[in-house]
């Protein structure tokens, strides 16, 4: 065993214990770190936010390049601190519109583009596959299944028409594909918490203890 002789790496392991501790119940070391991670996190947004936007995009072509028409974006922008104030607190309605409207509209084509336009290339099969594979293609079955998921997961959506016959039979076949697709995010969410995890342990028994190398 070589026990680390760094403050910051026994910082390090005891808040991770701190966080660890949770496992076993609530208590204050939990909500020390917790809180601390917290501060140091909004306390890093803050400086972010002040130094790398705030400074170089509106202060500086403001108020040491003169270009006076800065002024606008920097009132919208005050206008959040009338949310402490009760009776103007209606005001920060516009910043957050404004905020909230541009988001959105600049999100709407990369949402196409990435989740319905992509999804669709990827879906249609196009001659130029089929020339590129051999009989017996594991990618011919493969584009099939997915192409008949596609179809039955969104005939499980149509909620025009009952759900019998035909249309009941894609919509519950739809469902068997839905089931595997919120199965598997849901395994990949699980492993990339436990490969944090990992990650923590492997910093406790080789940084801190020395146990393994």
């Amino acid at each position: 065993m070589n026990i680390s002789l760094d403050p910051w790496v026994w910082i390090s392991a005891l808040l991770s214990l701190a966080i660890l501790s949770f496992l076993y119940r609530d208590n204050p070391f939990y909500k020390f770190a917790e809180h601390l991670f917290v501060g140091v996190a909004n306390g890093y947004a803050v400086t972010f936010y002040w130094h790398n936007i705030l400074v170089p995009a509106l202060f500086n072509p403001l108020f040491r390049e003169g270009r006076l028409y800065f002024i606008i974006p920097f009132i919208i922008g005050m206008l959040y601190l009338t949310r402490f104030i009760p009776r103007i607190s209606w005001l920060v309605r516009i910043p957050i519109g404004i905020a909230i409207g541009y988001y959105t509209g600049a999100s709407i084509p990369a949402t196409i583009q990435a989740s319905i336009i992509k999804q669709i290339q990827g879906t249609i099969l196009t001659p130029e596959n089929f020339a590129s594979w051999h009989a017996g293609s594991a990618g011919i079955i493969w584009s099939i299944i997915l192409f008949i998921g596609v179809l039955c997961t969104i005939s499980y959506f149509y909620f025009s028409k009952e759900h019998k016959g035909f249309l009941g039979t894609t919509s519950r076949i739809g469902i068997i594909y839905v089931m595997i697709g919120f199965g598997a995010a849901f395994g990949y969410t699980v492993m990339a918490r436990i490969s944090l995890l990992i990650g923590r342990l492997q910093f406790l028994l080789r940084d801190w203890l020395g146990i393994i190398r």
